[in-house]
């Protein structure tokens, strides 16, 4: 049997269930279960900690690419040395940028310690891309209020609340009714990108 998947960007993917399958613990499942596919576990892992989608996708998607870098074989074969000649890879010949290199490299510590249960030593000699140099570009008053007038009215209010509030895109398009306190002046956000915990915002779009 195999098994369609699709990633951003780089059309439909066939994957080999059998080629990654990982044993599950006896303690965690019935014997005559089958085994979870490793890349289930890295979801259902992923879900218990409650990240977000966007995580969720990301680290499937490194998990996946690792393992067809190495030629499909299962992670627990595998270990820090190559896990390191994969990110220096990623750095030295795809010319990644850091924080794609950082991603793949937080997506791989999470496959090892959180579903293989497996310590990986710090990578010290992991070949890392030089971070460029920019400085922050800052608006006027004027040029933010010009901006903001010339966003579209149906995502106006959407427009506002990402620059008033510093809130991602997908936290914002979560909101629901009940997570907006009026007479408090609080938006509720769940499921923070960085963390996947619930935060309160206090007195957002102050002024407004």
């Amino acid at each position: 049997m195999v098994l369609p998947l699709s990633f951003p960007g780089s059309g439909c993917i066939t994957v080999y269930p059998y080629s990654i399958c990982s044993p599950v613990k006896p303690d965690s499942l019935n014997s005559d279960v089958s085994p979870l596919r490793l890349l289930d576990q890295v979801r259902a892992a992923i879900r218990v900690r409650h990240y977000s989608l966007r995580i969720e996708q990301a680290y499937v998607h490194w998990v996946f690419r690792f393992i067809r870098h190495c030629g499909m074989r299962h992670p627990r074969e595998l270990g820090v040395r190559e896990v390191s000649a994969y990110l220096s890879y990623l750095a030295s010949e795809r010319d990644v940028a850091a924080a794609t290199q950082q991603q793949a490299l937080s997506a791989l510590l999470f496959l090892y310690k959180q579903v293989l249960e497996i310590e990986l030593p710090w990578l010290d000699d992991l070949v890392r891309p030089k971070k460029p140099a920019r400085l922050p570009t800052g608006l006027h008053v004027d040029e933010v209020a010009r901006l903001l007038d010339a966003i579209r009215p149906e995502h106006a209010l959407m427009g506002r609340l990402l620059y008033g509030t510093g809130m991602r895109l997908m936290e914002c398009l979560r909101l629901r009714i009940k997570d907006v306190d009026f007479l408090r002046r609080e938006i509720l956000i769940r499921e923070v990108a960085s963390s996947g915990a619930t935060m309160r915002m206090k007195n957002p779009c102050s002024g407004q």
